[in-house]
């Protein structure tokens, strides 16, 4: 089980087919992982400027951040999976 407290950050990316080639990866080694997913055009607590703007300009390819985390005693061996 992966908790806040024995996790790893294995990698970050915005790239959604990155991130499911290496949750693919991961799985077929059977390494646990957790995927944790941030809208960065979401608001905020201070507000967003999308509301006055909308998403002119924007490439929604880089909307989401996808941060992936494995157990610290897997993060090795992951790491060398990934490259």
């Amino acid at each position: 089980m992966i908790t806040i407290l024995n996790r790893r950050e294995l990698t970050v990316t915005m790239d959604m087919k990155r991130q499911s080639d290496i949750r693919h990866i991961l799985a077929n080694h059977s390494i646990d992982y957790v995927v944790k997913t941030t809208n960065l055009q979401s608001a905020s607590a201070a507000g967003s400027s999308r509301g006055y703007t909308g998403s002119w300009g924007i490439n929604q390819d880089y909307s989401y951040e996808y941060k992936i985390f494995v157990h610290k005693n897997d993060y090795q061996r992951a790491k060398s999976l990934i490259g």
